[in-house]
């Protein structure tokens, strides 16, 4: 099952926010398939502005962080086709229109979930499910990824 990122998921994993979010980010992102995990390139410009921003790294850590994960997980690339979707999100369902990048990106390189804090718990669109991984209980979806990773 491909699973797309969320900033917010990468930012908490790098040590943004409160010890337990931290933690809980690592150790989600630990069980996931590298294989299976898809990082837009929007998170990943969003992710430096948190690092050299909220966390004050310099920019050469940031870069490194950046260049650290782009190893270990595919980035998509957004398109003019996946930004015209995102502005029809925008329109149609009121996302702002970074988040429905997110999500266009995420559907257009076919995942199943989408792993973010800041959309719609449980909306799906294009087949897209997105799950916020820090409800509880966790969504089956995000139990059944993990699982099969195990």
């Amino acid at each position: 099952m491909r699973i797309a990122l969320d900033t917010n998921i990468l930012a908490y994993a790098e040590g943004a926010g409160d010890l337990a979010r931290c933690e809980a980010a690592r150790k989600l992102i630990e069980g996931l398939a590298a294989s299976e995990v898809l990082i837009p390139a929007q998170a990943m410009g969003e992710l430096y502005r948190v690092l050299t921003g909220k966390l004050r790294r310099d920019a050469e850590t940031a870069r490194s962080a950046l260049l650290d994960w782009s190893d270990a997980y595919e980035v998509a690339d957004s398109t003019w086709p996946i930004f015209q979707a995102a502005i029809d999100l925008a329109c149609d369902h009121r996302l702002q229109i970074w988040d429905g990048l997110m999500l266009s990106v995420a559907a257009e390189n076919r995942c199943r979930l989408l792993l973010s804090e800041d959309l719609q718990h449980g909306f799906t669109w294009r087949g897209v499910t997105v799950i916020n991984p820090f409800e509880h209980p966790q969504h089956p979806l995000l139990l059944a990824a993990c699982s099969s990773n195990s």
